[in-house]
């Protein structure tokens, strides 16, 4: 599943094509998603132009003067900017045509991704509202972490893949960030320390950010806007390393299944 540095990569791969300019149609191919694509969708957005491309976790979001198109990859969705008469292939779902140029071009072979439309305030919608502070702002940070920990049981590795306790922290993602911050995955959050809560947090930015200046990590069906995966798998620590060496200290890297989610730490170095 694309994770936040993957959505965030696609975002700023699409904005300087989109920025500014007018959707003259949508095309819909494949109406059933993850939820079906709202069948107003053309009407409602042809001829607006497209005045900010932000994201919220990992929603994609397109804000027209009239509303906001929510998009969301799923696990194995891509968005392409190509020409106008690019030749359709398998999955090709839907097209927002920009300019009559160029299109915005939604694949998704598994089909868990959306497309959603939004009339009204977009922070108050149903998949937004409730979501955590931003891991990449102040907002996020020690004092807030260790404050929401308290009284919490949960496993700290699913605490932080909690979206409402803050987005984006995928399971790539939290097995890099315990790592670096030296705290095992399954001890109890309530239990991390205030030390540790800034370790942890710290750790948590330094790895998204470096993931999103490598351009996002390479899984299954994730291609970078321009075609070309990501790299940023090549520098992993312990994900996908189970039984390999700890590059801190050597010892065997244990593999185990937290929440039916694989997860490697080391034994040694967290505690």
């Amino acid at each position: 599943m694309p994770e936040l540095p993957e959505v965030e990569t696609s975002r700023r791969g699409i904005m300087p094509h989109i920025l500014g300019n007018t959707i003259t149609d949508v095309v819909v191919r494949e109406r059933r998603l993850r939820w079906p694509i709202p069948k107003e969708l053309t009407t409602r957005l042809s001829g607006q132009t497209i005045t900010a491309v932000t994201r919220r976790g990992k929603y994609i979001l397109l804000h027209c003067k009239r509303g906001t198109v929510i998009i969301h990859l799923g696990m194995s969705g891509c968005l392409r900017i190509l020409p106008l008469d690019h030749a359709i292939i398998k999955h090709d779902h839907l097209d927002f045509e920009i300019n009559q140029q160029q299109v915005l071009r939604f694949n998704d072979p598994r089909r868990f991704g959306c497309i959603l439309w939004c009339e009204h305030d977009i922070q108050q919608h149903r998949l937004i509202k409730d979501l955590g502070p931003e891991p990449l702002t102040s907002e996020f940070n020690s004092a807030y972490l260790y404050q929401i920990a308290r009284g919490r049981k949960t496993a700290i590795k699913t605490f932080i893949m909690n979206s409402k306790i803050v987005v984006g922290v995928g399971n790539i993602y939290a097995n890099e960030a315990l790592h670096i911050a030296k705290i095992h995955p399954q001890r109890a959050a309530m239990k991390i320390s205030k030390a540790r809560c800034n370790d942890l947090a710290e750790a948590i930015k330094m790895i998204l950010s470096q993931a999103i200046k490598q351009g996002g990590t390479t899984l299954r069906n994730f291609l970078t806007s321009d075609g070309k995966p990501g790299y940023f798998k090549q520098s992993l620590n312990v994900y996908g390393r189970g039984g390999e060496n700890c590059r801190t200290c050597q010892s065997s890297l244990k593999e185990i299944q937290l929440n039916q989610r694989t997860t490697v730490y080391c034994g040694n170095c967290q505690r």
